[in-house]
């Protein structure tokens, strides 16, 4: 049986309300042991069949930091981020990975990244727009391997505010597709 105050205690409902893209990083480096905590949390993130298809690249190194900045449409803000992990995902002829769940089980883990970052105090954003060969090759990816999305990490050097979202009436139907859902 799970422990409800446990799971109170947690604050995910907090992280998931309060979490911002931020795009602005003060040059500070991560704690170690935050470090350790973030990379676990995506290690925890559920998967198909429990295979695990991801793997991380974590780049901490200035110089690299730098270039995966230029590959990324020259956004030359990551470069001050503390890390900057590329997110993989595994062949899908791969015995570790359920094709048609692959990219979705990379992009869970990603998101528990995400979370458990900005638990500990550390922003995030979700880089898509990249060269994926440029990153290959800086990073050394095999080429059958996909880059899904970088993830600068870092202290937040800008609170960004909330950004609008629609209503629950307008994404969520009940029952069926159309039929509003009224809470």
């Amino acid at each position: 049986m799970i422990n409800r105050e446990l799971l109170i205690s947690m604050d995910v409902l907090e992280a998931i309300r309060t979490r911002r893209s931020v795009r602005k990083f003060k040059q500070v480096q991560i704690q170690e042991k935050d470090l350790r905590e973030i990379l676990a949390a995506a290690q925890q993130a559920p998967s198909a069949g429990n295979r695990q298809p991801w793997r991380f690249v974590v780049v901490r190194d200035q110089d690299t930091k730098r270039r995966l900045a230029s590959a990324a449409n020259n956004q030359a803000w990551m470069g001050d981020a503390g890390a900057i992990v590329a997110a993989l995902a595994m062949p899908k002829d791969s015995p570790e990975v359920s094709p048609k769940w692959a990219e979705r089980d990379v992009m869970t883990a990603v998101e528990h990244i995400v979370l458990a970052s900005w638990s500990l105090g550390y922003g995030s954003c979700w880089v898509g727009a990249f060269d994926e060969s440029k990153v290959k090759d800086l990073l050394n990816i095999p080429e059958n391997m996909t880059v899904m999305i970088l993830l600068p990490i870092g202290v937040p050097d800008q609170r960004p505010e909330a950004r609008s979202r629609k209503a629950i009436s307008e994404i969520f139907s009940h029952e069926k597709y159309g039929q509003p859902l009224i809470i």
